[in-house]
Parts: C-alpha cells; sequence; structure tokens
C-alpha cells in the first residue's frame, strides 16, 4: 500500500510528515510524502526558519508525482496542516485526481487548526476553508475535541459524551464516514485519563488511557498517521483504535520518560511496528 501524505516537515523534531512518514514505514507502507512547509522546527519553540511553500510549488510535486504514472497505486491520501486556503486547493485536487485513477482510494482529513485553551493556532480564513471545503471532501477525519466543536458549529464545548456523539454525527454528514475523535474531555470521564473516541457507520468505540505528565506537538499527526494505517491493514475502525492508542501511549510514555521536547517516535519504534492493544476498546454502540 502506498499514502501520499501531505503535510508540514520540520528538520529538528516529529510534527506532520516528520512525525508520520517513519512510523507508516516502521508499519511497512510506501511513503510519497509532499511538504507545505519546511521549516526548522516546530512553531512551539517560538522561533524558526524555513520556508512556507507556495500552492504552486506544492502543486509542482504532486504533478511530478502523476507524471510518474504511479497515482493509481495510491491507497490513501493523508493531509495535516496545510498552511493556507490556497494550499488546501491543491490538497483537494491530489485528491480528485487519486480518486480519478484509483476511486477506492480514501481521504484521511487531519484538520489541524487549534486545541482547547490555546483556541485556534491557524491563519484566518483556514478554519472556514476547512469545515466547508475540505471536510465534506474527507472520508475519515481525526479532529481533536477543540477542532470537532467548531467544525460542527458548537458555540460552546461538548461536555458529555452524549454531546460529543451528537456532534461527531454531525461531522459525518458532512462528508466523512469514520471520524477518530482525540483529546476527549467530558464530565463522565477521571482526571487522570484520555480518551479517544472512533465512529464509523457501524459503531462507536472509546478508548481510555491514563493521563502523562507530558505536552508535546506532533501527537495528533501521528495518531492520524496511525489510525490510517490500522484501518487500511484491518478494516476494522475498533481494531484500528486500539493498536493506534497503545502505540501512541507508548511513544507518550517514553517521551515523559526522557524528559524531551520531542516525541520520542525512534525510542519507541517497537511499540509502533508490533502494538500491544494494552488498551480495552468499549463499545459505545
Amino acid at each position: 500500500m502506498s499514502i501520499l501524505s501531505i503535510q508540514s516537515t520540520v528538520a529538528y523534531g516529529h510534527v506532520g510528515n516528520s512525525a508520520a512518514v517513519f512510523p507508516l514505514q516502521r508499519l511497512g507502507l510506501e511513503v510519497w510524502p509532499v511538504a507545505t512547509v519546511h521549516f526548522s522546527n516546530h512553531t512551539g519553540y517560538g522561533q524558526w526558519r524555513g520556508p512556507l511553500l507556495a500552492a504552486e510549488e506544492v502543486r509542482e510535486v504532486l504533478t511530478g508525482i502523476e507524471e510518474r504514472g504511479v497515482l493509481g497505486r495510491c491507497t490513501a491520501v493523508l493531509s495535516g496542516y496545510q498552511g493556507a486556503e490556497d494550499v488546501g486547493a491543491v490538497v483537494l485536487d491530489a485528491v480528485a485526481r487519486v480518486k480519478a485513477v484509483n476511486p477506492g482510494a480514501v481521504y484521511c482529513c487531519d484538520p489541524v487548526l487549534g486545541d482547547t485553551g490555546r483556541g485556534f493556532f491557524v491563519r484566518p480564513g483556514i478554519p472556514e476553508f476547512m469545515r466547508d471545503h475540505v471536510i465534506p471532501a474527507a472520508d475519515i477525519a481525526t479532529p481533536n475535541h477543540f477542532e470537532l466543536d467548531y467544525l460542527t458549529g458548537r458555540g460552546e464545548r461538548t461536555t458529555t459524551m452524549a454531546g460529543v456523539l451528537e456532534a461527531v454525527e454531525d461531522l459525518r454528514a458532512m462528508g466523512p464516514r469514520t471520524v477518530l475523535v482525540t483529546s476527549l474531555v467530558h464530565d463522565g470521564m477521571g482526571e487522570d485519563t484520555l480518551e479517544l473516541l472512533a465512529v464509523d457507520d457501524s459503531g462507536a468505540w472509546l478508548v481510555s488511557t491514563p493521563l502523562l505528565p507530558v505536552s508535546v506537538n506532533g501527537a495528533g499527526d501521528l495518531t492520524a498517521a496511525l489510525f490510517l494505517a490500522h484501518l487500511l491493514d484491518t478494516g476494522s475502525t475498533a481494531m484500528a483504535l486500539g493498536r493506534t492508542s497503545s502505540s501512541v501511549w507508548a511513544v507518550l510514555a517514553e517521551t515523559a520518560r526522557s524528559g524531551e521536547r520531542e516525541i520520542q517516535i525512534v525510542a519507541a519504534q517497537e511499540a509502533i511496528a508490533h502494538p500491544d492493544e494494552r488498551f480495552a476498546v468499549q463499545v459505545l454502540r
């Protein structure tokens, strides 16, 4: 299987494609990474260098791949941080080109917009473009709780599991039939846990993991990539959720142990390649 992954990339650290490519390769997938930005490091450091690539530069790379005649071998398109609306339009065009030659290909969108407590961290215009154009084109979406509420028009954060499930159904009605919600917070959960919720046409599943004393960039990018990979491999949303939560928790546990500011993907790579599904997957419906 081959995945076309259109995301940011950094020279130092692990966000965007720099968090997605190696894990996908450790799972045995061929990855075609296309950069939307090429920074020295992620912006969480407050200082960084490198270019935000123009939409036409991103399009040129994608056109070059198309000219190799290989788009028909593309199993899925994965996108994350897009940088600007015109780059988002290029991503959507790439999805259309892939599906034109391989109708069975899927588009997994990680709608990187913001987070609870931080609000939006993308430029104005991107949230609306993501909501109105990108999400309707996606087969799979992996928002965090903050992004889910925005995309579905919630003025305030959903605080109950019933409210979250309603929001997920609203998002699914917009386009993506499979939804993974990360960084889920609701009234019925413990303060020392973190939850992930996955929903598709056949059901809804929840995984709870112990909350770790670490706050890092790139975990969402890693989560989206692993969920897509396991979903393609197994065809089961529940299994993909279990394997993804196991691997991501192991990476974060190693990160907490190391005291580093970057997620420890290389150090925890065995847990990525061989997830042990240590956390029970709860059937909600």
